[in-house]
């Protein structure tokens, strides 16, 4: 597999999924902020774009390609993210070196780093109703 024309950095400082049970004083599901501290530094998801020539949007509307789209990877949950989505996580990218591998190195090192960010590298710094990290913003 050759991707290394097609890697990208998707920039973020935090990302959320929903709780998976309701919260018993809204009856709504949480957002879990998730950030690698409370002061929300900058990281990078290990991202990938490409061309896709078809149609996009709805079947009524469609829109004719070619679209340039992306899609971040993801890798199994780590024990911090697990309890609240226990499907996956971003492949997360926190140092200079890590994204400067994904960008740069042969396929051949650069898939090494799907895998999940070390449980102490993660924390959960908000839960609740807001579907935006107001204090990253």
């Amino acid at each position: 597999m050759r991707l290394s024309g097609t890697r990208r950095l998707v920039p973020a400082n935090s990302f959320a999924e929903y709780a998976p049970e309701p919260n018993p004083e809204t009856k709504k599901k949480d957002v879990v902020w998730f950030a690698l501290d409370e002061d929300r530094p900058l990281f990078a998801f290990a991202g990938i774009w490409t061309e896709f020539r078809g149609d996009r949007g709805t079947k009524s509307k469609p829109i004719p390609g070619p679209h340039l789209v992306y899609g971040f990877l993801t890798t199994s949950p780590n024990a911090v993210v697990e309890p609240i989505h226990p499907k996956a996580m971003p492949v997360i990218l926190a140092t200079d070196e890590e994204r400067d591998v994904w960008m740069r190195a042969p396929w051949d090192e650069a898939k090494a780093l799907q895998r999940p960010l070390p449980d102490e590298a993660l924390r959960i710094v908000a839960r609740g109703v807001d579907k935006e990290d107001k204090t990253a913003a």
